[in-house]
């Protein structure tokens, strides 16, 4: 179904959950959906830039965008990041002097020994390699992603510092300040950058539990391009019962479209593939190229659990004959003239007993 971004925006503002995940590839819009909303909860001609920030506070590019390099063109030495001036990061680390806090997050993600360091009015920021002796130490340019997690690592402690001052009900404590008392949401685009599988997952788990923690009103939307990431957040938030889950697809009009990923639905492919093969078989509509699926399913999961065939999974009994079976209906013959759909009827079964007896030896959940 076709639809603008500020329809979708509203979409999410209606679905009235704690927790949604939007996953979507690159390009089909994350960015400007979160633009989009944060216009719809706090228009631009909000009576002050205040009451803006006091409703929904984001993640995304335009966040990334009060931190840029100065790379000492003319000398080559004093390579720093410069901060824009924003109540953003006075409030974290003039305020709240989160930035041992900030530095060990960071240091979480990439390396324990590369340490910045700030100016006195935190504008800017250094980077070295620490070698735990009295050698000084070269300031050194690091990487894009280990720019993108300094960053996140800042956004997260405020984060933290955020919900911290929300979990305190208003009418039973007083709150350090006042100035969150209205916020309603946490809009998260992407924070996930040219991190390994390790960190990245890491960096999920963080976050779910961040937001777990949360007793507050507060709602959290979060994008995300990385199926991984996306997966270790499915599976954390399964128990959370206020969560939604999205994926959002841009049309070729230049229109986009977001669809419920509902709860039991498989993300990857290979759990597509075998969530269609489950329907086949229950109605027993099976046709030849239903055993190109199958074959799919054994090589992944053959690489997953490092065989080096895929037909070591098959059963060991008539294993040679189930192999050249698969092989036989699941390969294209140079003729057009010599390819048909329909299969036997002995074939059937044999996909049948296949698909029930890989999901049987190695644990996969049914869909149906």
């Amino acid at each position: 179904m076709s639809q603008s971004l500020t329809e979708i925006a509203q979409k999410l503002v209606d679905a009235d959950k704690k927790v949604q995940l939007i996953y979507a590839f690159n390009g089909s819009g994350k960015t400007r959906l979160s633009g989009e909303f944060k216009n719809l909860i706090s228009p631009k001609d909000s009576d002050s830039d205040e009451e803006y920030q006091s409703k929904v506070l984001y993640y995304n590019a335009f966040t990334e965008d009060l931190f840029y390099w100065d790379n000492d063109l003319h000398n080559d030495e004093d390579r720093k990041i410069m901060i824009r001036p924003n109540k953003y990061t006075n409030w974290i680390f003039q305020d709240q002097g989160q930035e041992l806090n900030i530095t060990a997050h960071f240091q979480r993600y990439t390396n324990d020994k590369l340490t910045p360091s700030y100016n006195k009015t935190f504008s800017e920021v250094r980077f070295s390699f620490e070698r735990g002796d009295d050698r000084g130490s070269e300031y050194i340019k690091i990487s894009k992603g280990e720019e993108s997690c300094f960053i996140w690592s800042i956004f997260y402690s405020w984060l933290d510092q955020i919900i911290s001052v929300l979990n305190v009900d208003e009418e039973e404590g007083e709150r350090e300040t006042d100035q969150f008392n209205h916020l309603e949401y946490i809009f998260i685009d992407d924070p996930v950058s040219s991190l390994d599988d390790t960190h990245l997952i890491e960096l999920a788990v963080d976050i779910a539990d961040l937001i777990k923690s949360s007793t507050s009103e507060l709602k959290f939307i979060i994008t995300t391009h990385n199926p991984l990431f996306y997966n270790v957040l499915f599976n954390e938030f399964n128990r959370v019962k206020s969560t939604r889950k999205w994926r959002l697809e841009k049309l070729i009009d230049g229109t986009s479209n977001i669809a419920d990923q509902a709860k039991d639905s498989p993300f990857s492919y290979h759990l597509f593939l075998l969530a269609e093969l489950e329907k086949v078989v229950e109605s027993g509509d099976i046709q030849k190229y239903h055993f190109n699926f199958l074959r799919n399913i054994l090589e992944k999961t053959s690489t997953f659990l490092g065989h080096n065939n895929w037909e070591e999974l098959l059963p060991q009994e008539s294993r040679q004959s189930y192999y050249n079976r698969i092989i036989n209906l699941s390969s294209h013959s140079k003729h057009n003239g010599e390819e048909m759909s329909i299969i036997e009827d002995n074939d059937k079964r044999v996909l049948s007993f296949l698909v029930g007896r890989v999901k049987e030896t190695y644990g996969f959940k049914s869909s149906l």
